[in-house]
Order: C-alpha cells, then sequence, then structure tokens
C-alpha cells in the first residue's frame, strides 16, 4: 500500500492544538481521536461550471464514518503541515488532481464535536474533473446540484459523515 494512504491508519502524528488553534503538542491519530482532542483537517468542495459539488462516498474502510457521503475531498493534516499544504495534498492523494497550487480558502470552521473536534479549513475548487478517485478512500463520487445536497441532507442526514453535515450548514451564499 502507498505511503501516502491514510485509512485507518492509527500511527500518523497530528498536531494537538487549543481553542485558539495553537499548536501545544505532538499525538497520534488514534490518542487524538480516542481523547477528543481538538487538531487540524481540511474540507475542499469542488464545483463545476453548471455549480454542480462533487460529492464522495467514503471506502468502507475508513475508520471514520465509513460508506457516508462527504466533501469533495477532505483530511487531517500532518503534524507540522500547514492548511494549504494539506488541502493540496488531499486533491492530489483523493481525487487525483495534480494543480499547481492549493484552492482558495472560502471559510474557517471552529474545532467542535461536529467537526470531531479538528479547526477546519474549507476550500472551493472549480474544476470539472476527471477525477481519479484512490479506491482506499473513496468507493465512488457524484455531482449533485447544492439544492439536491441540501434537500438529501434534510430527509437522509444519517447517509452523510457528520462534519459535511456541519460544513454545509455553515457556507456562504453564492
Amino acid at each position: 500500500m502507498d505511503a501516502n494512504v491514510k485509512a485507518g491508519a492509527g500511527d500518523e502524528w497530528f498536531d494537538v492544538v487549543n481553542a485558539r488553534d495553537e499548536v501545544v503538542g505532538r499525538e497520534r491519530r488514534a490518542v487524538v481521536h480516542a481523547r477528543g482532542l481538538r487538531h487540524r483537517a481540511v474540507h475542499v468542495l469542488v464545483f463545476n461550471p453548471a455549480g454542480e459539488v462533487f460529492l464522495q462516498k467514503r471506502s468502507l474502510a475508513k475508520d471514520m464514518a465509513p460508506g457516508l457521503w462527504d466533501s469533495s475531498c477532505s483530511g487531517h493534516l500532518d503534524a507540522g503541515e500547514d492548511y494549504d499544504a494539506a488541502a493540496h495534498r488531499e486533491l492530489s492523494e483523493e481525487l487525483g488532481l495534480r494543480l499547481p497550487a492549493p484552492p482558495v480558502r472560502w471559510f474557517r470552521v471552529e474545532a467542535c464535536r461536529e467537526t470531531g473536534w479538528e479547526f477546519c479549513w474549507v476550500y472551493r475548487l472549480e474544476h470539472a474533473g476527471p477525477f481519479v478517485l484512490h479506491p482506499e478512500e473513496i468507493e465512488r463520487g457524484e455531482w449533485c446540484t447544492p439544492e439536491e445536497v441540501t434537500r438529501a441532507l434534510a430527509s437522509r442526514p444519517e447517509a452523510y459523515a457528520p462534519a459535511f453535515r456541519f460544513i454545509w450548514s455553515r457556507r456562504p451564499a453564492g
């Protein structure tokens, strides 16, 4: 398995952060999640020129929210990594996108129970694909209008990852 694959990896190291998103330590992924320690993540929402958003169905091999629908791509920051570098890396790992620069920061979400105690920067990218989905990370993906996503979240919230539900409800208009 590729060294960059993170599905279920318990030996990754994350920066542990305080309530102001300042690094206060470093700990293994499994410990961070088991203890509910604050840490960092990115979510990227990819929109095509028609305004549809690409959603991924998480692989059943994932240790968090397996088989649930989620952002176009998402992932934790590795210890010592910054948000922009993580977004750039996750787009490459999960969707096969080799971009010249990170996508544009769209909005920030504070660490809370709904995000699994992750501070998140959410990025917005316009890209029509095609994507090369990483099978250890993503079962499949599909394009949806924002209205379809909102309706689906209202009728079947359990089909979506908790952090995605939270993020979608807080996205800026437009």
